[in-house]
C-alpha cells in the first residue's frame, strides 16, 4: 500500500480465524514452549514502517554510499579480480533453462545442462593438460583442499606439504580440512617470495602424500617448477598445482611440470567479483585419479539410434554412499558459474585469452616499475611477476588505502596480517582492464603520500 503504515497481506480477522482453527487464543500462545525469561517483553526498536515508494528511496540512498567497481578503479586482488566480462556471458547465463537447472539426474531431460558441463570440462582439460575435470568445487580454496585430500586417498598416506607461497586463504581452508580428518600438514618455507625448493627436497619423503604449489604464487611471482614434479614423483607423492587459468596461455601447462591434480580459482573467467562470490573452484586431474575426483563428471556418448548425447558419467557424492566413506562432502552444483566460464573461454578463444594474459603481464610490469621508482616504495621480491606484485610502502597500508579511496581508487591488499615479516607491504594487481591513465593516476596519488 503506497500510503499505508503496513504492507501485510493478512487482516486481524484472518488472524483470528487461523488461531481459532488451530485451537489457540493468541499469537503469544504459539510461543508458550519458550521460557518466559528469554522472551522479549517489548516491541522491537525499529523505525516507523515505510510505504513502498519510501522504502525504495531509502534503500537507494543507502546503496549510493557504496564504493564499487563501477565508480572506482581497482588495484585490489589477492584472489578475486576485476577482469573484463564480455556481455554475451550475461545473455547466456540469464536464460531460465540454465539458471533454474540443478543436478541433472535425469539425462533425458537435462541434455542442455549436461552438454554445458561437458564443454566446460573439455576446455579446462585443454587449458591444464589434464585428462579429466569436474564442475563441482565451491572456490579455489576448497578445490586446493580437496586436491590435497585426493592425494592422501590415492597414496593411502596422511601427510602433505604446502608451500608458504600458496595463498594464505587456501592454506587456512586446507588446514581446516586436514584437522577434521586427522591428517598432517607441513609448510615449506619461502626464499625471496618463492618456494624454497632445497627445503622441499629435504622435507618430501616416502610418507608424503601430496605437495601443494601455486603458479603464479600468492605474491604474483612465477615459480621455477622445472624438475620439481620428478622429485615429488620419486617418492610416489602427488603434485597438486594451484593455478590462475588466465596465466596458462603464457606459462607452461601444469601437465608439463608433472602435475597430477590441477586446481584453482576460475572467477577471472567471466564471473563478477560481486561481494566475494559466487566463485568457481577448478579441478582437473590425470585419468588415474578419476575415481577419487569429487563431485560430478559429465560424459559424451551415443544413444541406441546413434545420436550424440550427454550423461552423468560419475557422481562420487555423499548421498550415494556412507558419509564417512565419501571421497568428498561437497555437493553444490556449480554448473551456472561453470557455464559462465565456458562461455568466456569460447567467446575469447585461445588468442583472446592469450591477449588478456599478455596485457596483464605488461601492464603489471609497467605499474611495478613506476611505483617502485617512487621515494619510499620498494619492490619486496625479485623475479618475474604475472599480474600481481608486492611493494613495501611508507606508513600503514590501511591509511594509504583510505586516502586512495577518497580518490575512488581501490588500493592494494595489506598482506602483513598473513606474513608478519612483511610489515607495511601491499599486494597490487593490474589486470587487462586498467589503462595507462589509471595506472599513472595511481602513481601520482602514491607519490603524494607521506
Amino acid at each position: 500500500m503506497m500510503g499505508g503504515k503496513h504492507y501485510l497481506p493478512l487482516t486481524d480477522e484472518d488472524r483470528r480465524e487461523m488461531l481459532k482453527k488451530i485451537g489457540v487464543n493468541s499469537i503469544e500462545d504459539l510461543f508458550s514452549d519458550i521460557p518466559d525469561k528469554v522472551r522479549l517483553k517489548s516491541d522491537l526498536e525499529l523505525p516507523p514502517a515505510m510505504s513502498e515508494l519510501e522504502a525504495v528511496r531509502h534503500l537507494s540512498s543507502l546503496a549510493a554510499k557504496n564504493k564499487h567497481l563501477n565508480n572506482c578503479t581497482s588495484f585490489m586482488g589477492a584472489g578475486v579480480y576485476d577482469h573484463f566480462i564480455p556481455s554475451v556471458i550475461k545473455h547466456i547465463t540469464g536464460r531460465s533453462e540454465f539458471y533454474t537447472s540443478y543436478t541433472p539426474y535425469q539425462a533425458e531431460i537435462s541434455q542442455g545442462i549436461l552438454q554445458a558441463i561437458f564443454e566446460y570440462q573439455t576446455m579446462i582439460c585443454k587449458l591444464t593438460g589434464m585428462e579429466v575435470a569436474n564442475a563441482s568445487m565451491y572456490d579455489g580454496s576448497t578445490a586446493v583442499a580437496e586436491g590435497a585430500v585426493m592425494g592422501c586417498g590415492a597414496t593411502r598416506r596422511s601427510k602433505a606439504l604446502v608451500s608458504r607461497s600458496v595463498s594464505p586463504f587456501y592454506r587456512a581452508v586446507l588446514q581446516n580440512y586436514f584437522n577434521s580428518r586427522g591428517l598432517d600438514l607441513e609448510e615449506v618455507p619461502l626464499k625471496d617470495g618463492h618456494t624454497d625448493f632445497s627445503k622441499l627436497e629435504e622435507m618430501v619423503d616416502d610418507e608424503t602424500a601430496s605437495v601443494i604449489l601455486q603458479q603464479p604464487n600468492f605474491f604474483g611471482l612465477v615459480e621455477d617448477l622445472d624438475g620439481v614434479g620428478g622429485t615429488i614423483h620419486d617418492h610416489k607423492a602427488v603434485l597438486v598445482m594451484a593455478v590462475d587459468p588466465l596465466s596458462l596461455p603464457l606459462l607452461k601447462s601444469p601437465a608439463d611440470y608433472g602435475a597430477d591434480i590441477v586446481v584453482g580459482e576460475g572467477q577471472g573467467l567471466g564471473i563478477p567479483p560481486s561481494f566475494g562470490g559466487p566463485l568457481l573452484g577448478i579441478m582437473a586431474a590425470r585419468s588415474r585419479f578419476v575415481r577419487q575426483l569429487p563431485g560430478r563428471i559429465s560424459g559424451e556418448t551415443i544413444d541406441s539410434e546413434g545420436n550424440r548425447g550427454y550423461v552423468m558419467a560419475l557422481q562420487t557424492r555423499e548421498q550415494h554412499i556412507r558419509r564417512e566413506k565419501a571421497s568428498s562432502n561437497i555437493c553444490t552444483n556449480e554448473a551456472l558459474v561453470a557455464l559462465a566460464a565456458a562461455v568466456y573461454m569460447a567467446a575469447m578463444g585461445p588468442q583472446g585469452m592469450r591477449e588478456v594474459a599478455e596485457q596483464c603481464l605488461q601492464k603489471a610490469a609497467y605499474a611495478r616499475e613506476k611505483i617502485t621508482a617512487l621515494d619510499g616504495f620498494e619492490a619486496v621480491f625479485s623475479g618475474h611477476s604475472f599480474k600481481e606484485f608486492a611493494v613495501k610502502v611508507p606508513g600503514k597500508p590501511d591509511d594509504l588505502n583510505q586516502k586512495l579511496l577518497q580518490k575512488d581508487i581501490l588500493g592494494g591488499v595489506d598482506i602483513s596480517p598473513f606474513y608478519p615479516e612483511l610489515e607495511n607491504t601491499m599486494l597490487f594487481v593490474v589486470t587487462e582492464k586498467r589503462t595507462r591513465e589509471e595506472i599513472d593516476t595511481l602513481v601520482r596519488e602514491l607519490e603524494g603520500w607521506k
